[in-house]
């Protein structure tokens, strides 16, 4: 799969602008919104709240810089990056099923219910921004 494959303006700045707000949530999740973040850990996942949400922070700040500012490695950052919202998903269902509340918007079982439809959206901008849809379909034709 090539690495690295032109994008348009609309997609460098769709990517730049998902590349702000992963480097914002990671910081967060070290920082104003740890404990919001907390309530999106499953109770069954076997490990500290507070170190999955810390990993994850750190691992969201990574992916946001390696998004941005990697150019030669987009296409695979906006698969990391897709492939790391799957990962977090479960997170997101045990939430809405355990009625958590987080984030003050986050306080009904109609919100956290939305908030699940979100996450191919996101799936679908990391891989489109970063042209690692096309780079597949280019390399799969």
């Amino acid at each position: 799969m090539k690495n690295y494959i032109k994008t348009t303006v609309t997609q460098n700045a769709f990517r730049i602008l998902l590349a702000i707000f992963m480097i914002y949530a990671g910081f967060s999740h070290l920082t104003i919104n740890r404990i919001d973040f907390q309530a999106q850990v499953p109770d069954w996942l076997p490990l500290s709240k507070d170190l999955v949400v810390i990993l994850s922070g750190i691992v969201e700040i990574i992916l946001g810089l390696g998004l941005a500012f990697w150019k030669k490695e987009r296409v695979r950052f906006g698969w990391a990056l897709a492939i790391f919202f799957v990962l977090v998903f479960p997170g997101n269902i045990a939430q809405y099923l355990d009625g958590k509340d987080a984030f003050g918007a986050l306080d009904s079982d109609g919100a956290r219910f939305g908030r699940l439809f979100f996450q191919p959206i996101l799936i679908g901008w990391a891989l489109w921004s970063a042209g690692s849809w096309t780079a597949w379909r280019t390399r799969n034709n």
